[in-house]
């Protein structure tokens, strides 16, 4: 591929996973990807800021995904139910993605430094959620709470999707969870 073509970032994200899949993300380098993207190193760093980043290009889309449909809610919904449609919107953009995603997350769980960085953008979707809700005038701790648990939710309703092979509805799974929370919370 000439490294003109379009869709640089694409092909830059698809390189990365495929090198990452293939030899570990510890043993592949930027230039590596670049390479097998057609594309040169300066054009990877153009696009992102170091090799983690570019497994986690979709974070900041999801985030605002989950920020828009939480403000988009009727102003009479109570919190759970404003971001149980921020949960079911984020499960349609991965419902028809296995593939990529299954292989993504297990490139992450098989390093410590993917991990954590997963960890630090859950707790940034995590505040962006809290801050939405207080803007539409929850009050603490509610807002922080209730943006917390759906994170939770998010977090184990992938990864049983994950383990499960893509198999189901994340968004069935997610309703299922957030029932079991439910009830655990009402002390059922």
């Amino acid at each position: 591929m000439s490294r003109w073509e379009p869709n640089a970032r694409g092909r830059l994200e698809q390189a990365a996973l495929e090198l990452y899949t293939e030899r570990g993300y510890e043993q592949t380098t930027v230039a590596e990807i670049a390479k097998r993207a057609g594309l040169t190193e300066r054009t990877f760093f153009r696009h992102f800021p170091d090799k983690r980043e570019v497994l986690f290009a979709g974070s900041s889309s999801l985030q605002d995904l989950f920020v828009h449909t939480v403000s988009e809610a009727p102003d009479a919904a109570a919190p759970i139910d404003a971001v149980t449609g921020a949960l079911e919107a984020a499960a349609a953009q991965f419902q028809d993605r296995f593939d990529h995603v299954s292989r993504r997350q297990a490139v992450i769980v098989a390093n410590a430094e993917l991990r954590e960085r997963e960890l630090i953008k859950l707790a940034s979707l995590s505040g962006a959620l809290t801050d939405i809700l207080r803007r539409r005038g929850v009050g603490e701790p509610t807002a922080r709470l209730t943006a917390e648990a759906a994170v939770a939710v998010f977090k184990v309703a992938f990864e049983r999707w994950i383990e499960e092979g893509g198999e189901g509805d994340l968004t069935h799974l997610i309703r299922e969870l957030l029932a079991e929370l439910k009830a655990v919370t009402a002390g059922a």
